[in-house]
């Protein structure tokens, strides 16, 4: 049945479901201009310049998405979850206004300069306002994820008397037990998912010219971040989920689609768990691998679904698909690296035509998976806010339904209509091949200031192997 609560959930799905994209495309990209400018300091290879130029545009449009997109949440905060906002306002509210404080403030202070301050402070200037913009959302990340995994594993608080969580020992608060395998596993998630939109642009333009230099280098670039990162993801996901099994159990029972616990737990493969009957349907398994998986031992088990009391399970049909979406294309994105190596090892790495279209195809894949991720994080959360303490009924605004319906229905007009264009714009601006020369050291500054002697190799146009 629909109600008030329902509803409101579902509003903040869709704000967060549009916003939590953004900031990991920024957190990601933000780091790659990093590594792009330093590279073109280091070595004088025009060809990474043109490509940080190329990115740095596309970057400015998601930050100022993003940060547009975040606002709206903080007022569903008042509007339809003001009775959460009241209990868990002592230990969250200090913990967002940090993040205001050392992340976004320190982003929107050097934005302008790494937008506009090249020919204004040098290269040497511009390339720190570079890291600390890059620093910046990786700060942000650490309290919205601090925020997040104390409501999944809530400690360091007491109750006050009027049923207020208190903080008690900011240290335990901020760095709560599933804290450090989220944070790694979301900043991870981050990075698989630009470097696999930086692939799919360059894939794009390498199929329509094979040998155009700055494509190659971020086709090149993006490879290697999926060869290398994508297995650690792999075994910081693995982490992650024995740290949810120790203090989620219902969680992982919930997306493993386990009801009953028995030695040598199998793995599930596919089928569709049945809430009412306490079992999953068409069920496609391999014994012990589940075991295995989550105990690390041949005979293991873990508490089935079935043993928590019914009002305390979360809704396991939307976790596990979520989950098994989300497991799926990290192994194809770990496939992509495989692959890549070994073209690479050939020296076929922009010959391999069905591989540039196979990363065209998976251009949205890690935002995909990451969202499936959240789904998971989220849903399997439920029936709580506060995971154990605070129910999500309790947690409502005393709104009516009306209202919510009203303000979903005027967030998915507007959102489609302004987040719909900006897409565009920047699909636009991705269809626009990168064009190696078209940027050279700034005008008009004078390098040997900034610390670096002007050599032949910084200023005249890059090699055609600068790429490779």
């Amino acid at each position: 049945m629909i109600n008030a609560v329902l509803l409101a959930r579902w509003q903040f799905a869709f704000t967060v479901g549009f916003h939590i994209v953004l900031p990991a495309f920024s957190i990601g990209l933000a780091s790659y201009l990093m590594v792009l400018e330093g590279l073109w300091l280091v070595t004088g290879r025009r060809v990474y310049l043109d490509v940080f130029r190329y990115w740095l545009k596309i970057f400015a449009i998601t930050f100022a998405m993003g940060v547009v997109s975040g606002l709206v949440m903080s007022y569903e905060f008042g509007t339809n979850w003001g009775t959460f906002a009241d209990k868990a306002g002592p230990v969250i509210g200090p913990l967002m206004g940090y993040e205001v404080l050392t992340a976004f403030f320190l982003e929107a202070g050097f934005l302008g300069v790494m937008l506009f301050g090249m020919n204004r402070v040098g290269p040497v200037l511009h390339y720190m306002a570079t890291c600390l913009v890059a620093l910046g959302t990786l700060i942000s990340a650490f309290w919205i994820l601090s925020v997040n995994s104390w409501m999944q594993t809530p400690a360091g608080y007491t109750m006050g008397a009027d049923g207020q969580f208190l903080p008690a020992n900011w240290w335990d608060v901020i760095f709560n037990p599933s804290f450090p395998y989220r944070l790694v596993h979301m900043v991870i998630a981050s990075y698989l998912s630009v470097a696999f939109v930086v692939g799919a642009v360059a894939a794009w333009h390498l199929l329509r010219d094979r040998q155009n230099q700055a494509a190659r280098l971020m086709f090149s670039m993006a490879m290697w971040m999926a060869a290398i990162v994508a297995p650690i993801q792999i075994a910081a996901g693995d982490a992650h989920g024995l740290n949810t099994l120790e203090h989620q159990p219902a969680k992982i029972a919930a997306l493993e689609g386990d009801w009953h616990s028995e030695p040598g737990q199998p793995l599930i493969l596919f089928g569709w768990p049945d809430m009412k009957n306490e079992r999953t349907e068409y069920e496609v398994s391999i014994p012990h691998l589940g075991a295995l998986v989550l105990t690390h031992t041949w005979d293991g088990a873990i508490k089935g679904l079935a043993d928590f009391p019914r009002d305390q399970r979360p809704y396991s049909p939307i976790v596990f698909f979520a989950f098994r979406i989300m497991v799926g294309l990290g192994f194809l994105m770990f496939g992509v690296g495989l692959a890549s190596l070994y073209y690479r090892a050939r020296r076929r790495l922009y010959e391999a035509r069905w591989l540039q279209r196979l990363v065209v195809l998976m251009a949205p894949s890690g935002f995909i998976a990451l969202l499936s991720g959240w789904v998971v994080t989220e849903v399997g959360r439920q029936p709580y806010t506060v995971y154990g303490l605070l129910r999500t009924a309790q947690s409502h605004s005393p709104i009516g339904l009306p209202g919510v319906a009203t303000s979903l229905a005027a967030f998915a007009v507007v959102y489609f209509i302004v987040f719909g264009a900006g897409l565009a714009f920047l699909l636009r601006l991705m269809r626009t091949p990168p064009a190696t020369g078209e940027s050279g050291p700034p005008q008009g500054v004078p390098v040997r200031t900034a610390g670096i002697t002007p050599t032949p190799a910084l200023i005249a146009p890059s090699h055609p192997a600068a790429a490779e």
